[in-house]
Formats: C-alpha cells, structure tokens, sequence
C-alpha cells in the first residue's frame, strides 16, 4: 500500500470535511478527487478510508453523544469548530471502534491532524477531551 495511515487519515478527515458542507455528495467521487486522495490509475481507494468515513457517518450520534459528555461545563457541540469536531469525531471512532490502533496513536494522530488543519489552542482543546474520553475504552 502506498498510502500511509496518517495519509490515510487526512484524507478522511477531508472527505469529511466536504459531506459536512454537502451531505449529498458521492463519496466515491470524494475518495478519488485530486485533493483528497492523488490515486494513480488503476489504485483504488485504500479500504481503510472507506472504514473511517463510513464509520463516522454511520455512527456519528454515538460519536456526537460520546464528545458531549467529555466537553466542560456549557460546551456543547455547536460551539466546537467544524474541524475540531472532525478530528473528534474520528478519533472517537477509532477509540471506540478500532481497538487493533493503540490509544496513544488515534490521539497522536489527532493532534496532528489539529496542527495540520487547526491551531494550538485547538491541539489543547482536542487532548483534553481525548485524554478524558480514552477512559471509556481501555485497551489491554
């Protein structure tokens, strides 16, 4: 495979970043644009992207409901930036439904995409509710 995880996971990360302004868009289209994934001909669509994007829509109230309970006092999820709650959303889902990836790789690959696509009070924001979320799944 040529693309990396964390290739990977930008690449999700702006796939959903586009069905969040358009909803109706086809993701396959989405998985093949130029500035989501650079496929080669004949590539196809690395099978973890699709997991990750379709993960996330699939289960984003669980996600949603997750994030909320682990925001301080008088967040809610309106008042998170679209792509901090992004990169929330895709780390709960790894947490929650990717136990082969350890905890402390879905947070690091958090704040990374945090300091690709945000800032660092964002990183902050973003590890402490990780930090607190990862309580919930214990990995052994």
């Amino acid at each position: 495979m040529r693309f990396s995880r964390h290739n990977i996971r930008i690449a999700a990360f702006k796939a959903l970043f586009a069905l969040e302004t358009n909803p109706e868009a086809d993701k396959r289209d989405l998985y093949e644009n130029e500035a989501v994934l650079p496929l080669n001909e004949g590539e196809t669509v690395p099978r973890f992207l699709e997991e990750l994007v379709s993960g996330v829509i699939d289960h984003q109230a669980e996600l949603d409901q997750l994030i909320q309970s682990h925001l301080a006092s008088g967040w809610t999820l309106n008042r998170i930036t679209r792509p901090n709650l992004i990169i929330l959303r895709l780390a709960t889902y790894e947490l929650r439904y990717n136990s082969e990836v350890p905890t402390a790789v879905v947070i690091n690959e958090a704040l990374e995409l945090a300091k690709e696509f945000s800032d660092e009070t964002s990183r902050k924001f973003i590890n402490g509710v990780l930090g607190n979320l990862e309580k919930e799944f214990p990995r052994n």
